[in-house]
Formats: structure tokens, C-alpha cells, sequence
């Protein structure tokens, strides 16, 4: 079925279910997208790195990774843990491409942010060949639909080069990978957040805070939907 063809399924049954929840499809409250049942059991990242967002075991306010070489960035927010429903509703989007799980994704992190909203918003750019491969700019794609919820432009960012996948590697391999992949045209806002699927090391987010900050940025938030838990 070819990705078109899905947009349009996926919209007419978003169209054609109103009031009912995107995980049950039971009722909701009116306006809702979910019930509160379905709500309360994601799989919310609530016990977290206070700077990086990766899920803890205990309250701690920095991970250890954090504490012996902090990342680029200031502060992380991911506010799910990447499983179970968050998980499938990340593949169906990134790999499913439907536009109702990209969407509901965004509704989630939008209803759970806090603070300052930044100035502008730049998406973890997906090299051309990827892009062409998958169909889409799965990172693009939720920026923009964030920008469009949350009412912050958006600023572009370039991948130099088509950099190896980054599964299997280790911390400090993850970040060789990427180190000098992107650019950014100068005259950033000071504050920026940076917007990606799914965080596994922040490894990326990192190196393209890096190069933020060279294109003025003085704040820089990582947002992802969601986050991998230790281990993974």
C-alpha cells in the first residue's frame, strides 16, 4: 500500500471515530484523543536524568553518564519511555507512516511539557538517501506538527553526510559517527529546542546542539517523544 493510500486511511478513520480513544477506542472525554484509563498506562518516563531524560531506576538528579561527560545540550525532555504502547505507536508512524500515530505523539508531548516555550524549533535532519528510502523526514514531520500545536516557527538543519546507523555502537562510538554531520544557518534565536523521535544516547542531539550553538543558540533543549531505557 503505498503511503498516500495511508495518509488517506489513516485520515478517514481519524475523521470517523470522533470521541473515541486511539488506544481502545473506547469513549473519551469530549475533545479527548484518549481516555484517562489509556492516559495513566503509558509508559511515562517520570523517573529520569534531570539533563539527558534517560529513565532511572531510582530518583537521582543526574545519570552517571551525565555526571563523568554531560551532554551538548542543557536539558532533555522525553516524556515517554520507549514501550509497549509508546513504542508501537512510534513504529506505526515512523515505519507505518501514519500521520494519526505522528500526530497523537505530538498531542502527548505537548500535554506534558512545562516551562518556557523556546523560540524556534530545528529537527534532527535525515540525510536525502534515507529520506528517499523511508518516504518521508519522520523528524521533520513531528516539528512541524509541533510547531504547528505549540505556535514556535521552525529553523532547518542539514546532514552533511549520510552517517552509518547508529544500532550496535557504544556511547562514545555514537558519537564519533555523527560528530560534524550537520549544519545550521546562522542566526539562531538563544533559545532553541532540538526535535527527534526517539533518544537512545542523545548522542545526535548532542552533536547538533554543537552546532546550534555556532549558529548563535545559547539555550538548547532536546526534545524526543521518546526515550530508550538503560540498556537498550
Amino acid at each position: 500500500m503505498s503511503t498516500k493510500i495511508k495518509s488517506r486511511v489513516d485520515c478517514s478513520v481519524r475523521v470517523g471515530l470522533p470521541g473515541h480513544c486511539a488506544f481502545c477506542l473506547g469513549k473519551t472525554p469530549l475533545g479527548s484523543p484518549w481516555c484517562e484509563a489509556c492516559f495513566e498506562e503509558l509508559p511515562w518516563n517520570r523517573v529520569a536524568c534531570a539533563r539527558c531524560a534517560e529513565p532511572l531506576a531510582r530518583p537521582a538528579e543526574l545519570c552517571g553518564h551525565c555526571l563523568r561527560h554531560a551532554p551538548s545540550f542543557d536539558v532533555a525532555r522525553a516524556p515517554l519511555r520507549y514501550e509497549e504502547a509508546s513504542q508501537a505507536l512510534l513504529q506505526r508512524f515512523k515505519f507505518g507512516a501514519q500521520p494519526r500515530a505522528g500526530i497523537l505523539l505530538a498531542t502527548l508531548f505537548a500535554h506534558s511539557r512545562e516551562g518556557a516555550l523556546p523560540e524556534a524549533l530545528v529537527a534532527v535532519p535525515t540525510h536525502p538517501q534515507r529520506r528517499r528510502e523511508r518516504g518521508f523526514d519522520h523528524s521533520v514531520w513531528l516539528t512541524r506538527e509541533l510547531s504547528r500545536q505549540l505556535g514556535v516557527p521552525c529553523r532547518r538543519a542539514w546532514r552533511e553526510r549520510d552517517t552509518p546507523t547508529q544500532r550496535g555502537l557504544t556511547r562514545r562510538a555514537r558519537r564519533g559517527n555523527v560528530r560534524g554531520a550537520f549544519r545550521v544557518a546562522p542566526g539562531l534565536p538563544a533559545h532553541v529546542a532540538l526535535v527527534d523521535d526517539v533518544m537512545t544516547t542523545g548522542s545526535t542531539l548532542s552533536v547538533l546542539a554543537d552546532a546550534c550553538r555556532e549558529a548563535g543558540a545559547q539555550h538548547v533543549e532536546a526534545w524526543a517523544m521518546t526515550r530508550t531505557p538503560r540498556g537498550i
